[in-house]
């Protein structure tokens, strides 16, 4: 008898649960990731990778955080002042360990992020995909470079917008930190959906109408990624998790008929 499918099964019409079989989606990725051996060695590289990357943006920001923000805020010297310099430094450092997560590693590991998303489409029944080039090779890594660079720009550019929050006395921060967290679940979505409708030559638009049209699918998969970055040693697992995750959802998008076909056709794309 053959295994169940790992797609999931998705609603043709947004409903309330959406929002936990986002989430739900991460335990669907890793348990395909323990029962395929080409996900698992993919899998392991990657977080070998992100395992290095993840202890450097801690450094970092444990040495250099402080004297960013002394430099346009001076330590107060009362102690309540100091309380409310700490406090944004912490939840500053917070914010920005998740976004560094998300710009070093993916940056880092490009060139693997689509035989990811090509391993699980096979095991989802999407077939091998086109043989090997060169040139196709080449030209996948530099298009998926250039897509990872625009988007990390809509990351940072909210972010950046909501910085004057900052400037609100007391809950100026606060606001910051739950705002920019679910900016950031919100583009951690849009991030590794639009891993696999890249490779299907999906304009980033039609990534955009899912992410307005499933919001509450979207924020649930983005959560969950957030979620998962704060889990010692599961966290260097987080990108591939993340990008078999988006996969799962993207196929599960095209089998209940909410995205329409590729624009242009590609091996092992469903028809």
């Amino acid at each position: 008898m053959p295994p169940p499918s790992p797609v999931p099964s998705i609603s043709p019409q947004p409903r309330l649960t959406d929002f936990f079989q986002g989430l739900g989606l991460l335990g669907r990725a890793f348990g395909l990731i323990f029962r395929s051996r080409r996900l698992f060695v993919l899998s392991a590289a990657c977080a070998a990778v992100t395992a290095v990357a993840l202890v450097g943006l801690a450094w970092l920001l444990w040495h250099y955080a402080p004297g960013a923000l002394g430099s346009f805020w001076t330590q107060p010297e009362s102690w309540y002042g100091r309380g409310a310099w700490y406090t944004v430094l912490v939840l500053s450092g917070l914010v920005l360990w998740v976004v560094g997560a998300n710009v070093v590693p993916p940056l880092l590991l490009a060139p693997l992020q689509d035989p990811l998303s090509e391993a699980t489409e096979a095991l989802c029944g999407g077939g091998d995909g086109p043989p090997f080039t060169l040139a196709s090779f080449v030209r996948g890594i530099a298009t998926g470079l250039a897509h990872t660079l625009a988007r990390l720009f809509f990351l940072l550019a909210g972010l950046t917008l909501l910085l004057p929050l900052h400037l609100i006395p007391g809950v100026g921060s606060v606001l910051w930190t739950v705002l920019g967290g679910l900016w950031t679940m919100t583009w951690m979505a849009g991030e590794y959906l639009a891993a696999p409708m890249t490779r299907h030559l999906y304009p980033f638009a039609e990534v955009r109408r899912m992410l307005r049209q499933r919001r509450a699918l979207g924020l649930g998969l983005g959560a969950g990624v957030y979620l998962l970055l704060w889990v010692p040693v599961v966290n260097t697992f987080f990108l591939p998790v993340a990008i078999v995750a988006g996969t799962l959802l993207y196929r599960g998008l095209r089998e209940a008929n909410v995205l329409p076909p590729p624009p242009t056709s590609s091996q092992g794309a469903l028809p």
